[in-house]
C-alpha cells in the first residue's frame, strides 16, 4: 500500500476509535430541551454538550496514530472565518499561544480534539474521520459568535429567546470560562454537512475550547423547514422517550409534548 494511503487509513482508524468523554451538565440538558422547538414553519433543533479533552491510555495511542501524518504541534491551515470581514473588536480570547487572533491555523492536537468531538456528538449517524483542517475556522471574536447565535435564535424563536439567551451564555461561561477560550466553527461542504439535508434553513457548529481546563463545549443548532418533513423523526424519538419514562415513573408532563423535538 502506498505510504500516503497507509497514513490516511491509520488516521481514520485512530479517529474512529478515539472517544471524547461527555461531561454531565444539567443546565446544558435543560437548555438543549428548550432549544428543540417547533416555531411556525420551522423546527429548531439544538444542543449544547461539554467534553473532556483529557486522554486516557488508549486515546493517547489513537492520538499518536493520528499524528503519524505530522508532528502534534505542526500548525494546520484553517479556512478564514466567515465572520472575518464584518466581525467587531475581539472581546474574548480566540487565539492559540498568543498568535494573531485572525491567523487561520491550529495545531494537529487541537484538530484531533475538534474531529473527535464531532464524532462523539453525532455518533453513530455521522462519521467525520475524513474531515480536514480547511473545513474548520477559528472565530476572531467571542462577541461576533454570541451575536451570530443570538441573531439566528431570536429570528427563529422570537421573544422567548430574551429570557433563554442570558441563561444560555451564563451556563456556557460557567462550564468553560469564555474569556479563556479559542472558538472554532465547523463549516463543511454540502456533501459533508450533517445538516445539509433538504429543507435546512440555517445551522451552526461552534467549539469553545479551553486549553487550561482541557475541555470543549460544543454548541450545535439548525433550523429545518416543516415542509421538508425533516425533524419529525426527532419528535417521534422524544415522545417515545417520554412514554418510556412515564411507564417507569408515572410522572408524564403533557405540556412538553407540543414543543419538544429532540434531546
Amino acid at each position: 500500500m502506498p505510504e500516503k494511503l497507509r497514513r490516511s487509513s491509520t488516521r481514520i482508524s485512530a479517529l474512529r476509535l478515539a472517544v471524547m468523554k461527555l461531561l454531565e451538565n444539567s443546565s446544558f440538558e435543560a437548555i438543549s430541551s428548550q432549544l428543540c422547538v417547533e416555531m411556525g414553519e420551522s423546527h429548531i433543533i439544538g444542543r449544547i454538550e461539554s467534553y473532556s479533552c483529557k486522554m486516557a491510555g488508549d486515546d493517547k495511542h489513537m492520538f499518536k496514530q493520528f499524528c503519524q501524518e505530522g508532528e502534534p504541534h505542526v500548525l494546520e491551515a484553517l479556512s478564514p472565518p466567515q465572520s472575518s470581514a464584518t466581525s467587531p473588536p475581539q472581546l474574548g480570547k480566540s487565539n492559540e499561544d498568543g498568535e494573531n487572533p485572525l491567523s487561520d491555523k491550529c495545531c494537529r492536537k487541537t484538530l484531533f480534539y475538534l474531529i473527535t468531538t464531532l464524532n462523539e456528538s453525532f455518533r453513530p449517524d455521522y462519521d467525520f474521520c475524513t474531515a480536514r483542517a480547511h473545513e474548520f475556522s477559528r472565530e476572531p471574536s467571542l462577541n461576533w459568535v454570541a451575536n451570530a447565535v443570538n441573531s439566528s435564535l431570536y429570528s427563529s424563536v422570537g421573544a422567548e429567546f430574551n429570557s433563554l439567551g442570558p441563561e444560555l451564555w451564563n451556563s456556557i461561561d460557567q462550564e468553560i470560562t469564555l474569556q479563556e477560550c479559542d472558538i472554532y466553527s465547523y463549516n463543511p461542504d454540502l456533501d459533508s454537512d450533517p445538516f445539509g439535508e433538504e429543507g435546512s434553513l440555517w445551522s451552526f457548529n461552534y467549539f469553545f475550547y479551553n486549553k487550561r481546563l482541557k475541555r470543549i463545549v460544543f454548541f450545535t443548532c439548525r433550523s429545518v423547514s416543516v415542509l421538508s418533513g425533516c425533524g419529525h423523526g426527532c419528535l417521534d424519538n422524544e415522545l417515545d422517550m417520554e412514554l418510556d419514562e412515564d411507564e417507569e415513573t408515572d410522572e408524564f408532563t403533557e405540556d412538553r409534548l407540543p414543543r419538544a423535538l429532540c434531546v
